[in-house]
């Protein structure tokens, strides 16, 4: 990547930016907050990066977190490797930059894909995982159930090759922005004119698009691979720690009204519908989001930790 691209992701504002080491990559997060107080790590979803949790980052540290957003693997600053987008992988990322942060474990807060990972880091690396808000993002088992046939269909699509990622690319990404418009409420305002002009170009620079679609490809191809079948049986094993489902009522790309079975999360399980907002409530609805997000993080922080 360029040093002007770079730039251009390093978006100012009331938080710092770094690189961290973690699992072989490097990473790049943003932050604010108190490098002592408790750690909320935020992952975003396709086709975003770590800017979209801009809302939240200042408004969890005035909380009294360290709120600190990390672009995954293949994505903004962060290292774009050939390979590892699978969610091993990236659960070890995960759980690798919380302890190069210095912290022994997070809350995670994540979105669509973000949240995919964060339920798999939740089972395969639950040391690191002190609860979890799971964003516009079901459990990973039900993703192939009933009423999940949009995301179906739009991971179906990405597993040709290159065609995705010519048009992603195409006209200077002007389908990232007819995305992120078809998944929202109809009729809302985002994207907004910035928001659309950021996330097309973090996808512009070569091979972040390639890389952004590796995850989905992952997920439709390894159903038939011995991987995939013990990834989902790892799956079966239930959430030890509280979970937070949050949806947008108007979701157009994942189905809004499949919830988690109370098997698969043996900690208290809480679910919430944003009615205003579609698939991305933390930017659409970003003041009914932070309020139910914050009061959630009170409610599991430990007596012991609470100002």
């Amino acid at each position: 990547m360029s040093p002007a691209g770079v730039v251009d992701l390093l978006v100012d504002g009331p938080w710092s930016h770094s690189l961290v080491a973690a699992n072989g990559a490097r990473f790049h997060v943003a932050e604010c907050g108190a490098a002592n107080d408790p750690l909320v790590l935020f992952l975003h979803g396709f086709p975003e990066f770590w800017w979209a949790w801009r809302h939240q980052l200042p408004v969890v540290a005035a909380a009294g977190y360290r709120a600190v957003a990390m672009d995954l693997r293949g994505y903004g600053a962060s290292d774009k490797t050939p390979r590892g987008y699978d969610p091993y992988t990236a659960a070890a990322d995960v759980s690798g930059v919380i302890r190069s942060l210095g912290a022994t474990d997070a809350v995670i807060v994540g979105h669509g894909w973000g949240g995919f990972i964060g339920w798999s880091a939740a089972v395969l690396t639950p040391r690191q995982v002190r609860g979890l808000a799971a964003v516009s993002a079901p459990h990973p088992l039900m993703l192939t159930r009933s009423g999940q046939t949009k995301a179906l269909t739009r991971s179906a699509w990405f597993q040709l090759p290159i065609l995705p990622e010519r048009r992603l690319l195409a006209h200077d990404g002007i389908h990232i922005e007819r995305l992120l418009r078809a998944w929202a409420a109809p009729g809302g305002t985002f994207p907004d004119s910035e928001a659309s002009r950021r996330y097309r170009s973090a996808l512009q620079v070569w091979p972040a698009p390639h890389c952004a679609l590796e995850y989905h490809r992952w997920f439709a191809r390894s159903r038939l691979r011995p991987d995939g079948r013990k990834y989902s049986a790892k799956m079966r094993t239930p959430v030890a720690v509280p979970v937070l489902q949050i949806h947008g009522a108007q979701d157009a790309a994942v189905s809004p009204t499949v919830t988690t079975p109370p098997d698969l999360v043996t900690a208290p399980l809480r679910h919430e519908l944003i009615t205003p907002a579609g698939h991305f409530p933390h930017e659409e609805a970003p003041d009914l989001f932070n309020t139910l997000l914050v009061d959630w993080l009170k409610d599991i922080r430990p007596q012991a930790e609470r100002r």
